[in-house]
């Protein structure tokens, strides 16, 4: 019922397949346009729309280690290294 088609990435001007598994996906989904985009470009766009992940400077409350964590760090909370971690949860 479907056939691939070739478009024209809308961003970088690149040609991708849709195809036809993608089409049929696409009308179970009920979307009716068309990708105007090929996946890298989608993958790029999403990803510009993310926030930098901000780490801060944190020593482990178990060994004493320097380590970086992924959030702002509270005063009176424990912060572990990822070693520490991983042994506190596998208790």
């Amino acid at each position: 019922m479907y056939e691939d088609k070739t478009l024209v990435c809308k961003d970088c001007g690149k040609e991708f397949v849709f195809t036809a598994g993608e089409q049929e996906f696409y009308a179970e989904k009920g979307f009716v346009n068309e990708p105007q985009r090929c996946k890298e470009c989608r993958i790029a766009r999403k990803n510009a729309a993310k926030a930098p992940r901000e780490n801060h400077e944190a020593t482990c409350a178990e060994c004493g280690k320097s380590c970086v964590v992924p959030f702002k760090p509270t005063d009176g909370r424990p912060v572990y290294c990822s070693d520490c971690f991983a042994k506190r949860n596998s208790q």
